[in-house]
């Protein structure tokens, strides 16, 4: 797996699982992306990076505003699916497999990088913090989106927490510590200049049964999780999430708020 380091072999293959499906899951948060992008705020001809890109749809929305694009992710496929995607939509943008944490790039490369929700599942978040501070040139900018350490996001992976093995000791950092401003300061501070926006994305269905049918086919961590598991496990945490989901009815289906982080940074 040419560029992806070994420790980072297994959450490719999570994420690999998703599919192209993962667009839907994308579809989920384009609210929270639209936001992250006008903030980034990406100019005709700059040269920007969309890190941890998946299915490449903030890379779309942001070469739409006339920027150049390269998307990154260590999921093959994908990037497979961006690929296709991009070209369908008559967008020239360049896809590379690239571990956050030890980037294919030059020092300085990029005018800006965005990561929306991605960046903060990095195995190892100080490599990959050091990573998107090394690929921005002086003076360029970077715009995240990571979610709320206590949010619905969170305690929808709280749900499925019970189904997964016991974590190594020592347990690994929780891609949720991104939710909080601090630890952002604590990793990006000392290389930018940051501030901070709160959003509330809205994730909507026509029943919380649809969220299942997303998650468990389309989102990698879910479709892994639930492959994993013997037939009562799995009908087990199919009932947990679609009673999480369901504390959230409207009229229409569900409809679940979801909080979350918009940091901008001015690389120094």
């Amino acid at each position: 797996m040419s560029g992806i380091q070994p420790h980072n072999a297994k959450p490719a293959s999570v994420w690999n699982s998703g599919g192209g499906r993962y667009d839907e899951i994308s579809r989920g948060i384009a609210d929270s992306i639209e936001h992250c992008v006008l903030r980034l705020d990406p100019q005709p001809a700059e040269k920007i990076l969309d890190l941890a890109t998946g299915t490449g749809w903030t890379s779309r929305v942001v070469a739409r505003r006339g920027a150049r694009v390269t998307g990154a992710d260590i999921s093959g496929v994908l990037l497979a699916f961006a690929t296709e995607q991009a070209k369908s939509e008559g967008l020239d943008i360049t896809y590379r497999e690239g571990d956050a944490e030890s980037l294919p790039f030059a020092d300085g490369e990029f005018d800006a990088v965005i990561s929306t929700c991605g960046v903060m599942f990095a195995s190892h978040p100080e490599a990959a913090a050091s990573e998107l501070a090394r690929v921005c040139r002086k003076g360029g900018r970077i715009a995240l989106t990571t979610w709320l350490s206590d949010g619905n996001v969170f305690k929808m992976f709280m749900v499925m927490k019970p189904y997964m093995p016991p974590p190594p000791t020592p347990a690994p950092p929780s891609p949720f510590d991104w939710g909080r401003t601090e630890r952002v300061d604590e990793l990006l501070g000392k290389d930018f200049d940051l501030a901070f926006e709160k959003g509330v994305s809205f994730y909507r269905e026509p029943s919380a049964e649809a969220a299942w049918e997303r998650f468990s086919n389309g989102y990698g961590p879910t479709k892994a999780l639930a492959t994993s598991l013997d037939d009562d496990r799995r009908s087990d945490l199919r009932q947990d999430f679609i009673a999480f989901h369901a504390q959230f009815p409207t009229p229409l289906g569900i409809c679940v708020p979801r909080e979350y982080w918009v940091t901008c940074g001015i690389r120094r």
